[in-house]
C-alpha cells in the first residue's frame, strides 16, 4: 500500500483502495470509508469524550453476490483489524441448543490474540531461526562436555594456541570448533537438508472430542481444553526426521518460547475492544415476518434481543479475559427478500443507524468484474491454466458475452450476483481445463463464438439455466 498506516487513510484513499477489489456499490464504500475514518478521530479527541464516542454501525441491504461480505472483508483488512464474519441463522436464544451471540465476541478476541502473536513471531523471527541453527548443528555434531557456542564476532576465524602450550582439551576445542564451523556453512548452503537427525519433540495432551451440549457449549469444551493443556501436558519424546523436516518443528519451538503470552493477550484484548469489526450476515433472516412466531425458527426474536446488549456494548468474558463490545464496530447485512429491515425488533434497528442499498449487478457491472479488480476472475483463471502450459487471452467479445449471459441467467432464474460468473467462467473452459495436462492447444483465445458454443442452449432456456447455479 502506497498510503503508509493503515489509520493515517482519508476516505478517499479508503475508496480507492476498495474499488481495487469490488466493482461499483459507491455508497456503501463510502459509509464504511468514513466509519474507519471515525476510528482515526476518535483517538485523536480527548479524553473522557473519546471514551463516549462510539461506533455508528452499518446495515448493508442487497441481494446476494453483489458485494457485502467482500467490503466488510476488503476494509478490515485494510485497517489491518481484527474480523470475524458470522451468520445470523447459526445463532439460537439462551436455553436453546445451539450457538449463543456472545461467542461472536469470542472468536473475534481469539482472532485478535493470534494476529498480535502473529506480529509478535515476526519480530522475533531472526533470533528464533539464529537458535534453531545452534540445535540443528547440536544435533549434526554434538557438542563435547561443557562447550559453549562461540559468540558471532569469534567466527571469523579459529584463534590458533602457541605451538607446544596447548593442552590436549585445547586441541579438542579446536578441532571441534573448526568441525561445527565447516558443518554451520554446509547448513546455510542446503547441503544437509536430506541428513537425519535425533530432536525433542513435545506430543500434545488429552484433547477434548465430546459435545457439549446447550448455549456456550464450544467457550467451555475450550476453556477445559485449556485447563487440561496446562494441567496434563504433553510428553516430551526424542523424534528422527531430517533437517529439512526438523527446521520448521524447531523454529516453531523456538518462537513460542520467546513470545510474551502476556502481552500478546493484552494487546489482541486491546486491538479487538478498539479496532475490532464484526460482520453479521444474513441478519434478514432472523427478522419476523409479520409477527408470526410460529414454526422452527421460534427463538429468532429472542436471538434478536441477545444481540441488542452485544451491539450496544457490553462486557464478555472469554478465555482472554473480559472483552468490552462497545467500540467494536457491527456491519450487518442482508437481502431482506421476504423481509423489510422494519420487521426487526425496534431495538435492534436502532443499532445500525446507518444503511446502505447496494445495486443489483448489470452486464455492464459483470463486465468490469471480469476485467478491473486485481483478483479479477479472467486473470485467476489464465494463471490457474498457465501453470499446464496454456496461455489463454479473454477477446473483448467473449468477456461481453460471458457479462450478458450472467445477466440474462440471473434474471430468468434466481439473483445472485456476481457468483454466477464463476459457474459460467468454469463452464466455458470446462474441455480446456480437463485436457491441458495431457496436451491439446498450447494457446486458446476466448471470443463470443468460443463462449457461445460452450454455454449454447444452456444459457439461452429458462429451464436449462437452472442449472446454471
Amino acid at each position: 500500500m502506497a498510503f503508509g498506516s493503515p489509520l493515517d487513510l482519508t476516505p478517499r484513499q479508503i475508496v480507492t483502495e476498495l474499488d481495487k477489489y469490488i466493482v461499483g456499490q459507491g455508497q456503501a464504500k463510502r459509509m464504511v470509508a468514513i466509519a474507519l475514518r471515525n476510528r482515526t478521530r476518535r483517538r485523536l479527541v480527548a479524553p473522557p469524550l473519546r471514551d463516549e464516542i462510539t461506533p455508528k454501525n452499518i446495515l448493508l441491504i442487497g441481494p446476494t453476490g453483489v458485494g457485502k461480505t467482500e467490503i466488510a472483508r476488503r476494509l478490515a483488512r485494510l485497517a489491518g483489524a481484527p474480523f470475524v464474519k458470522v451468520e445470523a441463522t447459526k445463532y439460537t436464544e439462551v436455553g436453546y441448543v445451539g450457538r449463543d451471540v456472545e461467542s461472536m465476541v469470542r472468536d473475534l478476541a481469539e482472532v485478535a490474540v493470534n494476529m498480535v502473536r502473529g506480529e509478535l513471531a515476526e519480530e522475533i523471527r531472526p533470533a528464533a531461526q539464529a537458535a534453531v541453527t545452534e540445535r540443528l548443528l547440536d544435533a549434526l555434531l554434538p557438542p563435547p562436555p561443557g562447550y559453549e557456542p562461540w559468540a558471532e564476532e569469534q567466527r571469523s576465524g579459529v584463534p590458533d594456541v602457541p605451538a607446544g602450550t596447548e593442552t590436549p582439551e585445547e586441541n579438542r576445542a579446536q578441532r571441534y570448533h573448526r568441525s561445527r564451523e565447516k558443518m554451520r556453512q554446509r547448513l546455510a548452503a542446503g547441503e544437509l537438508e536430506a541428513r537425519r537427525v535425533e530432536i525433542e519433540v513435545r506430543e500434545r495432551g488429552p484433547q477434548v472430542t465430546a459435545f457439549m451440549p446447550g448455549a456456550g457449549g464450544d467457550e467451555a469444551a475450550s476453556q477445559f481444553q485449556d485447563m487440561l493443556d496446562k494441567m496434563l501436558p504433553g510428553r516430551v519424546r526424542r523424534r528422527e526426521m531430517t533437517v529439512e523436516e526438523a527446521r520448521p518443528v524447531l523454529l516453531g519451538q523456538e518462537i513460542e518460547r520467546r513470545i510474551d503470552d502476556e502481552k500478546a493477550v493484552r494487546s489482541g484484548v486491546n486491538r479487538a475492544e478498539e479496532l475490532g469489526i464484526i460482520f453479521i450476515d444474513e441478519i434478514d433472516k432472523i427478522a419476523g415476518r409479520g409477527g408470526d412466531t410460529r414454526g422452527p425458527d421460534v427463538s429468532r426474536e429472542g436471538v434478536q434481543r441477545d444481540l441488542l446488549p452485544i451491539v450496544e456494548g457490553s462486557a464478555v468474558f472469554t478465555k482472554h479475559g473480559v472483552v468490552r463490545t462497545d467500540h467494536i464496530l457491527f456491519i450487518a447485512s442482508g437481502a431482506f427478500h421476504a423481509t423489510k429491515p422494519s420487521d426487526l425488533i425496534p431495538e435492534l434497528q436502532g443499532r445500525f443507524p446507518l444503511r446502505a442499498q447496494l445495486d443489483p449487478l448489470t452486464a455492464a457491472d459483470f463486465h468490469r468484474i471480469l476485467v478491473e479488480p486485481e483478483n479479477a476472475l479472467t486473470k485467476q483463471a489464465a494463471a490457474l491454466l498457465a501453470t499446464d502450459g496454456v496461455e489463454v487471452t479473454f477477446a473483448a467479445g467473449g468477456i461481453a458475452e460471458i457479462a450478458q449471459t450472467a445477466e440474462r441467467v440471473n434474471r430468468l432464474t434466481e439473483q445472485i450476483g456476481a457468483r454466477r460468473l464463476h459457474t459460467l467462467l468454469d463452464k466455458v473452459l470446462e474441455e480446456v481445463a480437463f485436457d491441458a495436462p495431457d496436451g491439446g492447444p498450447r494457446q486458446l483465445t476466448v471470443d463470443a463464438d468460443f463462449v457461445r458454443s460452450r454455454l449454447g442452449e444452456l444459457a439461452q432456456s429458462e429451464d436449462l439455466s437452472r442449472f446454471i447455479l
